[in-house]
């Protein structure tokens, strides 16, 4: 059985029992098992399927082990957690976090003005909300409505001019006041592809000299007990310790020497988001080199030491980890339409009576192949099928030629693969036998950091992984765009089944998709949010508990500003206006076109099936 490194991404939360992939929760559901109900209801295509459940366990996991290691070191201050609403600010996921967060008094991180108000209808009641970003006067209004409400609110400074128009709003309106919190431009930096966020010239927080003229202006305009809070922020997806341990060393001290200036509320470090994720899936070898217990006891007791080594009050600890809250709890599923070798079968091959030399002797080949020689003759064929090539460039072979070779190389492959594939390495080859997979779904719409950033997400089938996978897999995406791909890679290299999707389904799993892929997902082609379905495990099995359809093809075109009813009308226009059919025709074509512009754009089927 091969486990596609399930064992060091799946965080526990997924198994494979019975040559399935399961949800590790209750009666330990097959999710091929939950999408089989969802398609049998009707929802094709691909679907996004959100686990409440792995929301609550992680949020349970961060609050739980904060605690414990605030007992152990015997920490002062408290610990308060916040959510990013950046992360994914989608109703199916944000509705489900505020009402399982409720009993940790989780709360919520807003970063512009839509998020604000997003965080002022739905936060918890007495949770924290943070807000941080680039801010206008309107948006710093926006906070003061939500202090008025009863929220506690923090509004993080990132530069001087907004602490100023934050003042200037401040003296025209009454009590009660937002919280202010000062971002830190530190000088320690993160690691990976988003440390740009972090170190001293990133693209928020005040420097060493602004921060001291903050203080002079709060003091002056009689503000400075309303700060309360400093920020700073590593980057996302923070893979090693040391620079966050450095980072708290740094933002320790300074937050000492702004209470020695006399700004005695000050009473909270916020260290950002950055908590990592694990998306490592080959070699037994993990990206991330830190456990959630280290990150908590690492908080705790270096920031116990600055406050006893000053003498001074051992700071509130803030976090915003959303990718640790959020990538978890989603898995997209999609269906393979096709592999693009299986028109390469032995019924296809039209030999003639007199066939060049080099078409004989591959057809020798893939007649004689057997365990003893198949690399051999893997090698062979792949040196005819380049030879073949030369000569049909040259005029020497024709297409039919040129078709005969394709299908008989491909079946040697096939073939030596089934033979072999167990007892020889056959990676220097994988590249050249690789099958290619179209997936149905749009990689820049549900994988949108694979192709901006590389980042790599967990892949696997569903099922039928009590049989050993012998095609190395590279997945096209439906779109018409060369980039929606996820190549072979020797290094990440996935391996999947040889199957006939002309007979039976076949379906991929993309895990840890919950974080950032849904929000920055964008209608390349004009395919839409897939289908999304909120799934509940219990002791009985699972439930279904609400499902959300992917737009249609007409309201996809709305969102864009398009008129809907003129695209209507033109069509009409153009369809009567058409000498090639009757009347009754043109009506049959404006009924499909009708449901067609209400479905989704994603594919059906394709070929027969």
């Amino acid at each position: 059985m091969i486990d596609y490194g399930i064992n060091i991404w799946g965080a526990n939360n997924f198994i494979i029992e019975n040559g399935k992939v399961c949800v590790n929760h209750g009666k330990k559901p097959a999710i091929i098992d939950i999408v089989n109900t969802l398609r049998d209801d009707g929802y094709k295509g691909p679907l996004l399927l959100r686990f409440p459940h792995l929301i609550h366990k992680q949020i349970e996991q961060i609050y739980n082990k904060f605690a414990k290691a605030k007992k152990e070191f015997n920490y002062k201050g408290s610990f308060n957690a916040v959510y990013p609403l950046k992360v994914n600010q989608y109703p199916g996921f944000v509705k489900n976090l505020v009402n399982l967060g409720k009993e940790y008094n989780y709360g919520l991180e807003a970063g512009s003005k839509a998020e604000l108000l997003l965080a002022m209808a739905y936060n918890n009641e007495s949770a924290p909300i943070t807000v941080n970003g680039f801010k206008d006067k309107e948006l710093i209004n926006m906070g003061f409505i939500a202090c008025e409400m009863g929220y506690n609110i923090t509004l993080t400074m990132e530069g001087l001019n907004e602490l100023e128009a934050m003042i200037e709003i401040a003296k025209n309106r009454f009590k009660p006041k937002p919280n202010i919190g000062l971002r830190v431009r530190l000088h320690s930096a993160g690691v990976g592809i988003w440390a740009k966020s972090g170190g001293i010239n990133s693209k928020f927080g005040l420097t060493s000299t602004e921060l001291i003229e903050a203080v002079n202006l709060l003091k002056a305009n009689k503000l400075l007990e309303q700060f309360t809070m400093i920020h700073f922020h590593l980057g996302s997806q923070i893979t090693e310790i040391h620079p966050l341990k450095k980072a708290l060393n740094e933002a320790g001290n300074i937050y000492t020497e702004l209470r020695k200036m006399g700004a005695k509320n000050l009473k909270a470090i916020n260290l950002g988001g950055g908590l990592a994720v694990e998306y490592s899936q080959f070699k037994n070898e993990t990206s991330r080199n830190y456990t959630l217990s280290e990150y908590a006891n690492d908080v705790v007791f270096i920031l116990k030491g600055i406050a006893e080594q000053k003498k001074d009050l051992e700071p509130d600890i803030f976090i915003e980890s959303g990718r640790f809250v959020a990538a978890n709890h989603a898995v997209l599923v999609a269906p393979v339409l096709e592999l693009f070798s299986q028109e390469y079968t032995e019924s296809k091959l039209l030999l003639k009576d007199k066939n060049p030399k080099l078409i004989d002797e591959l057809y020798d080949l893939y007649k004689n192949i057997k365990a003893s020689n198949a690399l051999e003759y893997l090698h062979d064929s792949i040196d005819h099928m380049e030879s073949i090539l030369t000569l049909f460039d040259l005029g020497y072979v024709d297409l039919q030629d040129r078709s005969n070779s394709e299908i008989l190389v491909h079946l040697i492959m096939r073939k030596a693969i089934s033979l072999v594939g167990d007892q020889a390495d056959l990676s220097s080859l994988q590249n050249e036998v690789q099958e290619k997979y179209l997936v149905n779904f749009s990689v820049f719409q549900s994988l949108p950091d694979f192709w901006g950033l590389e980042q790599n997400f967990p892949i696997m089938p569903l099922d039928r992984l009590n049989k050993k996978p012998t095609r190395s897999a590279s997945i096209w995406d439906i779109t018409c765009d060369s980039d929606g791909e996820i190549s072979y890679s020797k290094d990440n290299p996935l391996f999947l089944h040889d199957i006939d999707v002309e007979a039976e389904d076949y379906f991929l799993g993309f895990f840890l998709v919950g974080a950032y892929q849904e929000v920055l997902g964008m209608k390349h082609n004009l395919f839409t949010h897939p289908t999304e379905a909120c799934i509940s495990i219990n002791e009985k099995g699972f439930e279904v508990e609400s499902v959300l359809e992917a737009q249609s093809i007409l309201d996809t075109l709305e969102d864009l500003d398009y008129d809907v009813h003129a695209i209507m009308d033109n069509i009409n226009e153009k369809i009567y206006a058409s000498k090639l059919v009757n009347e009754n025709q043109k009506k049959h074509i404006l009924g499909e076109i009708y449901l067609f512009l209400n479905d989704n754009g994603y594919l059906k089927s394709i070929g027969s099936k």
